[in-house]
């Protein structure tokens, strides 16, 4: 099992590179079920559950063709046949993103079988707004043996009320909304950039989507799809985990191929806790700090506010900030996972519910560390940037499911980190 190991007391000084955006490219690739024709995929990040959505779309029939290597990280889907619309719990037990593939597997097929998704280490991801919603739209769905069953000969346009904010809810309600007859009206839509990296790519392929990236989407349904080109966004947390590292390190550090206009909370809150941030253009932002940070205050939320996939990186962050910083996080239930761990190489924080009191700054020592979950993950391997001596991480599988070879590109702005191991795949 490979290990990451890292000395710590080194600035990050120079320019990264951010990869396309995880998050946008799984339901997208999700989406490719929706035609018979190609629909093509640049900026494709290589990372394990990229690959994982590729076993799975091949096993439901799809040629899937994942152009890693190349410079644009191009990658091919054609679902010309759908043999066998069912997601496999074997192929997707280490992916949460499963029910992407409910909705459009419903809308093409009239039918799914699809494996539940289990809680994560950060708490349950409960489908139960998918099923609703599908409901709603005609669709009839049993639950037996670990499985969703759903069936409808025919999708019917809906008016769909979240009961609360969801990410996936709202992808997967929008590609099964886009072959249904008659319009579909959904309020209390989740906003985040990936929901409109989705609906600009199925807008490419003929949908008729008004209002995506507001509370309020609606979809006019349309009776096929065609294939398309599209480049995925850049990915904004791997983007805010650089920021957060040129900061914690007294780094200098520009991150590039990025998008500024997705960064907003996140760059709010580190110009309060004392670094210097600098917006370059439509597509970079440098970070530049003197290591004295102060405390801030974060509180997680729905887009547009603090992100609750940053609030572990962040956490690594107050560590070092002179004061007391409160984190309090409102998304998941079961997300301070990380807080053990940097509790054993020095941090000061107390957790009460859903709030952690971070008392800084405080010396950090290297130590030998267990990665729980993606982004717990991010915040050790942060915290050790600046631990006193050379820290070893644990399970850093977690990190290849959403970070394209995070220690290559940490090294080549000054980390002293190298992979025990072989890199996956």
């Amino acid at each position: 099992m490979d290990k990451f190991v890292i000395r710590g007391g080194n600035p990050l000084v120079g320019t990264v590179r951010i990869s396309g955006a995880k998050n946008s490219a799984l339901p997208c690739m999700a989406a490719a079920i929706l035609t018979e024709e190609e629909v093509i995929l640049e900026n494709i990040p290589q990372v394990r559950d990229i690959e994982t959505e590729r076993k799975l779309l091949v096993a439901m029939g799809a040629e899937v063709e994942l152009g890693t290597g190349t410079a644009d990280h191009r990658t091919r889907i054609n679902f010309r046949t759908l043999s066998n619309p069912e997601a496999k719990y074997e192929i997707v037990k280490t992916m949460r993103a499963t029910s992407l593939v409910l909705g459009p597997l419903v809308a093409r097929a009239g039918m799914a079988r699809v494996a539940m998704p289990g809680g994560c280490a950060i708490g349950g991801r409960p489908i139960d707004l998918h099923i609703k919603g599908l409901e709603k739209m005609g669709a009839t769905i049993a639950q037996e043996h670990g499985y969703l069953e759903a069936r409808a000969s025919k999708l019917k346009g809906a008016h769909i009320v979240f009961d609360k904010i969801t990410v996936t809810g709202t992808e997967d309600l929008l590609m099964a909304a886009v072959l249904a007859d008659g319009e579909t009206l959904m309020e209390n839509c989740a906003r985040e950039p990936e929901v409109t990296d989705l609906a600009a790519l199925l807008t490419a392929m003929g949908a008729k989507i008004e209002g995506a990236g507001t509370s309020i989407i609606r979809v006019h349904g349309v009776t096929s799809l065609k294939g398309a080109h599209y480049r995925i966004n850049p990915d904004r947390i791997e983007a805010g985990t650089f920021l957060v590292a040129g900061a914690i390190t007294a780094g200098d550090l520009t991150v590039a191929d990025c998008n500024p206009d997705h960064l907003g909370a996140l760059i709010a809150k580190l110009t309060e806790a004392g670094a210097s941030v600098e917006v370059l253009g439509s597509d970079s932002v440098r970070v530049l700090s003197n290591g004295k940070l102060k405390a801030a205050d974060i509180s997680t939320e729905e887009y547009p506010g603090f992100p609750t996939d940053m609030q572990a990186q962040y956490m690594a962050l107050a560590t070092q900030a002179d004061g007391v910083s409160i984190v309090k996080e409102n998304i998941f239930e079961n997300r301070f996972m990380h807080v053990q761990e940097l509790v054993r190489m020095g941090a000061n924080i107390k957790v009460d519910g859903h709030t952690a009191t971070v008392r800084g700054p405080a010396p950090l020592s290297a130590a030998a560390v267990m990665c729980s979950d993606l982004r717990a993950s991010a915040s050790l391997v942060l915290a050790a940037l600046v631990a006193d001596g050379e820290s070893i991480l644990d399970r850093v599988y977690h990190m290849d499911r959403g970070y394209e070879r995070i220690e290559q590109k940490l090294e080549s702005v000054g980390a002293q980190i190298r992979r025990m191991g072989n890199v996956f795949g």
